[in-house]
């Protein structure tokens, strides 16, 4: 009988404790559907072709264009193209640098440097996006005398760094030690090991902290602020500003004529991420390290 009743309560404990971690889920997905709701539903109505082949019009445009009840013209062609070359340029930087220094952390994880260069990674990662646009400004603006999407690369190649440290060391910490020693023992190099067993044998796990690195910069305004800086026609020269579609819905906001045009942005960003991670996931399963 006392086994009985034992059995009863675990069951009630059991179905409580998930009916609760159900209810406290949903309560805690419940702001971003509420968010993405809002932005589809306020976004899809200028989420048009002309955005992707114009730039940005301009505040006189899109207020006659408000005055005879027309569409807004023009799109975020520039932002499409600057935020492209800032990021092809952040990436190149950031990857390198990353995977060597995971690389480094992962095979030297005792020793005093490697504990140090871990701590900067860490407290890089915590450093608000804002100071890093000063720090980028201060490093590439003030002795180039202009503002550049290559200041912006600099800035958002050093948010990208910690992730890409961190994803690297993380995965091949997984990695089986035999995979090494067999590699050795069969006589290559400590260097061909490294780079031709190690690193693709971890490429699911490298790849999928690149993706969600770069995912985590798309979005991010206020270091392009101060370093981009921003421009209204298509820039592919690394030393003059560039937009991005971060700083347009910024731009946008300011502007009373153009505060529309937010949504359909807003809404490429958020498809934009959601792919990134989507595709993130998928490779994180396909690679799985067993």
């Amino acid at each position: 009988m006392k086994h009985t009743s034992n059995i009863r309560l675990r069951t009630v404990k059991n179905q409580t404790f998930f009916i609760l971690v159900c209810v406290l889920s949903g309560i805690t997905m419940l702001p971003l559907f509420l968010i993405i709701w809002e932005v589809l539903k306020k976004g899809y109505k200028l989420f048009h072709f002309r955005l992707f082949i114009e730039t940005t019009p301009t505040s006189m445009d899109a207020m006659l264009a408000k005055i005879s009840g027309e569409s807004i013209p023009g799109g975020i062609l520039n932002g499409i193209t600057g935020g492209f070359l800032m990021l092809s340029v952040a990436i190149v930087i950031a990857i390198p640098v990353g995977i060597l220094a995971g690389i480094y952390l992962s095979e030297k994880a005792h020793s005093g440097f490697a504990g140090f260069v871990r701590y900067l990674t860490d407290l890089i990662q915590g450093i608000p996006s804002i100071v890093i646009g000063i720090i980028a400004y201060h490093w590439v603006v003030k002795p180039l005398h202009s503002y550049s999407a290559l200041s912006g690369s600099v800035a958002l190649a050093i948010m990208m760094l910690p992730l890409i440290v961190r994803s690297t060391e993380e995965t091949l910490k997984m990695l089986p030690g035999t995979l090494k020693e067999a590699g050795l023992a069969l006589g290559a190099s400590y260097t061909n090991v490294i780079l031709k067993i190690l690193i693709p044998s971890a490429f699911g796990g490298l790849f999928t902290g690149i993706l969600l690195a770069v995912s985590r910069v798309m979005g991010e305004t206020a270091p392009l602020m101060l370093t981009a800086l921003g421009a209204t026609a298509v820039n592919w020269d690394l030393s003059k500003p560039a937009s991005a579609i971060p700083l347009l819905i910024w731009e946008f906001y300011n502007d009373p004529h153009l505060i529309d045009m937010i949504w359909s942005s807003s809404l490429l960003l958020l498809l934009l991420i959601l792919t990134l991670n989507l595709i993130a996931k998928q490779v994180a399963k396909k690679w799985k390290i067993q």
